[in-house]
């Protein structure tokens, strides 16, 4: 017969391993970091090529100041918007997931003890304790539920304020990046000056971006680089081109 310390020592180990599973983290972008990246690159590429294609077509800089202007209220309002219902959606898909999980582990109640020890065999867990390990967890629905929710689904609980934050992010920043490139029109006399400048002060900002971007993703740093500043580049060239074309 097993002693009072042996139980008491096997029961702190095994909860001190459920502990460790769930502290577990890798390296990853916060969730305010996603929505800053989304909103600064859409802000740099979008206003730069729509003011670089009417460069190709008007030589008033008010033109294309007021049409920037107009773009990045339009595109901020869009992009915070959407990042709100993103935002709604994941909250509204975690607690949906809850309520069904909830639901299972009282009418579904052994079918959820055999899928809590499939999670457990993944790891090396003899059978019997998978059994002894499980039936402790289902005295606590809650725990289990939150234990389930992550392992079986993968799924994290959201912040509830999680939408509000990501509106005011992304629309905070797409302003702030569209802004960069319209920059240099309030100080040209023309357009096509306008451009050259706003080409110059966009493009050194793309390379910035794509470097912090990089960094904070744990991507190569060139790579990231050479890539955000191509896509913006080729969208004003494009951009430019057909405003020429229909010009």
């Amino acid at each position: 017969m097993r002693s009072k310390p042996l139980r008491k020592l096997k029961g702190f180990l095994f909860c001190n391993f459920i502990k460790i599973l769930a502290m577990e983290e890798h390296f990853k972008s916060s969730e305010k970091v996603r929505d800053f990246v989304i909103g600064m690159s859409d802000g740099l590429t979008v206003p730069f090529a729509l003011a670089a294609g009417l460069s190709g077509a008007v030589n008033s800089t008010d033109i294309v100041i007021t049409a920037g202007l107009a773009e990045i209220a339009a595109g901020s309002i869009a992009m915070g918007l959407g990042g709100y219902l993103a935002g709604r959606t994941e909250i509204e898909h975690y607690e949906s997931e809850e309520r069904r999980e909830y639901d299972e582990i009282i009418h579904k109640h052994e079918i959820e003890i055999a899928e809590t020890k499939e999670i457990f065999a993944q790891y090396g867990i003899n059978e019997e304790l998978q059994e002894k390990i499980a039936r402790e967890m289902a005295k606590k629905p809650k725990e289990w539920v939150d234990f389930m929710m992550r392992f079986e689904l993968g799924l994290e609980r959201p912040d509830k304020n999680r939408a509000h934050t990501s509106a005011v992010i992304i629309a905070a920043s797409y302003i702030l990046g569209g802004l960069i490139p319209l920059s240099a029109y309030f100080f040209t006399p023309t357009a096509q000056e306008g451009l050259i400048y706003s080409s110059v002060i966009t493009l050194i900002c793309l390379v910035i971006f794509g470097l912090v971007k990089s960094k904070l993703t744990g991507q190569p740093l060139l790579k990231g680089a050479v890539r955000v500043t191509l896509i913006g580049a080729a969208a004003a060239a494009a951009a430019f081109a057909i405003a020429k074309m229909i010009a």
